[in-house]
């Protein structure tokens, strides 16, 4: 794989566990890494460690909920580490409730931060790639999103979104070469999937079932995402656009 020298990458929710690691692998790689979280000390945290190994990277909090705090965001980038080559919109969280349970607010927060908050960071970044006729754009969806997952109505229609609105963006900025790619994480250990267990009640028997039902016997770790990451951002992935690829160690399958 190619690596990123001298490119400038933004990571949505990169003070967290996929985030976290997809951003020190980008900067292992060369890049200056910009670690965007709603969460400033994390993002400090991860882009503290990156420069500690000798990497660039910059934390930058920003809600990607508000366009304010969003453009706010990315203009320090650019100020900061020049135009933005490589787009990953990370940031996620869930309810773990069936749907009859859950309450319009609780709809109104996923859609915010699932849907809507990933359209803010596309209407952001698209005009300066587009006038550059360059970029990489690498959206984090959910398995969710291609099968359903019991208590996880809302946020599956939000990721299922999200996957059309990539192939439909992969569609209108083909010919500005731009790539928009997807990547659906599985089970993963993360705080958002700790959330998850809990809210199932019995964590122990959902693992063993979840670990079961997994072709590769065991839950992903956040180090398993970047390598499929880092391809749909790299040049040799020039020629895949519109593409969705499941890393869930073959709990779904999909032709």
């Amino acid at each position: 794989m190619q690596t990123f020298n001298e490119k400038t990458v933004v990571i949505t929710g990169g003070g967290g566990g996929i985030g976290g690691a997809t951003s020190r692998r980008f900067a292992r790689q060369g890049a200056r890494v910009a670690v965007f979280d709603l969460n400033p000390e994390a993002a400090e945290k991860v882009a503290a460690q990156i420069r500690a190994e000798g990497g660039q990277a910059e934390a930058f909090r920003c809600d990607i909920t508000d366009r304010a705090s969003v453009d706010a965001a990315v203009a320090a980038t650019i100020e900061r580490f020049g135009a933005i080559d490589v787009l990953v919109n990370n940031a996620g969280w869930d309810v773990f409730k069936p749907f009859t349970k859950t309450e319009p607010a609780q709809w109104d927060k996923l859609i915010a931060i699932n849907l809507t908050g990933a359209l803010h960071m596309h209407h952001a970044v698209l005009p300066g790639m587009a006038a550059r006729k360059a970029g990489r754009i690498v959206n984090i969806a959910s398995d969710a999103a291609r099968v359903g997952s019991s208590g996880e109505a809302v946020y599956a229609a939000c990721k299922g979104g999200l996957v059309a609105f990539s192939k439909t963006i992969a569609r209108e900025h083909a010919r500005h070469g731009i790539t928009v790619n997807v990547v659906c994480p599985g089970p993963t250990d993360t705080a958002l999937f700790a959330d998850y267990k809990e809210g199932a009640g019995n964590p122990e028997k959902l693992m063993e079932a979840f670990t079961r039902s997994i072709p590769l016997g065991r839950i992903g770790q956040p180090d398993d995402l970047p390598g499929a990451i880092l391809f749909f951002a790299s040049d040799d992935a020039a020629y895949v656009t519109g593409q969705v690829l499941s890393v869930s160690g073959g709990l779904t399958m999909n032709g």
